[in-house]
């Protein structure tokens, strides 16, 4: 397991300075990053799905000014590699269930990666004062150093972050094979829900009036679909 916990570090502090630091090819978008993720750690489909969903409820996410969007990388990687590990553990790739289970687990590491990144710009803009002192007196090493300060932080908490996902999604493993098989099920067809919202919410846009109206719909699915399959099962 350690060996996918490095991976997944790895890969989600490099994603984390792509999508703001260096490069900025959009590998960190939630559908790319996600998907990758999936290819490092076996699990393709997983990372593909849990992806999907996440890109379109950040699709019309954006920075402007002092407005910040959620962290939109952090939850698609750390999401398909719970995933992956939850299936992992079944001894298999991951399934609906675990899809639908990853994307509610991860889902609040985008309002909370938006607020650990603006903690760190704030350190980094110091730096970046000293950068700009060093590099008007011509020590231009000195001034590559202030740049690397700024940056292992990013690369550091965020990919702990992505690592540990791997950990919690084994943890949850012993709880998802415990469940019944009608929760289980509700889990499966929660997916399609979630999907359903989220593709309502891009159609609308991040910062639509009405955005916060369809993710209660698509909550209320999630819910509905879930209890109707514990409480009274399947068709």
């Amino acid at each position: 397991m350690w060996s996918r916990v490095l991976v997944t570090a790895l890969w989600g502090g490099l994603m984390a300075l792509e999508r703001r630091a260096f490069l900025q090819a959009m590998l960190s978008r939630p559908l790319v990053a996600s998907t990758v993720t999936g290819f490092l750690l076996d699990d393709i489909p997983g990372g593909l799905y849990v992806g999907l969903v996440l890109e379109l409820l950040h699709l019309g996410g954006a920075s402007l000014g002092a407005s910040q969007a959620d962290h939109d990388t952090l939850p698609a990687i750390a999401g398909a590699a719970m995933a992956a590990e939850l299936g992992r553990a079944a001894g298999t790739h991951s399934t609906q269930a675990m899809w639908a289970l990853a994307v509610l687990v991860c889902l609040p590491l985008g309002p909370a990666g938006r607020v650990l990144e603006a903690s760190l710009d704030r350190r980094a803009r110091k730096y970046f004062g000293r950068a700009l002192t060093a590099a008007e007196t011509g020590n231009s090493q000195k001034a590559a150093r202030q740049n690397l300060r700024a940056l292992w932080p990013q690369f550091l908490f965020y990919g702990l972050c992505c690592g540990a996902s791997v950990v919690v999604g084994r943890l949850m493993a012993t709880g998802l094979g415990a469940l019944p098989l009608d929760l289980v099920r509700g889990l499966a067809w929660a997916y399609p829900a979630l999907a359903t919202g989220a593709a309502a919410i891009a159609v609308q846009g991040s910062h639509a009036r009405h955005r916060f109206l369809a993710a209660g719909v698509a909550g209320g699915g999630v819910i509905f679909l879930t209890l109707k399959a514990w409480y009274w099962g399947a068709p």
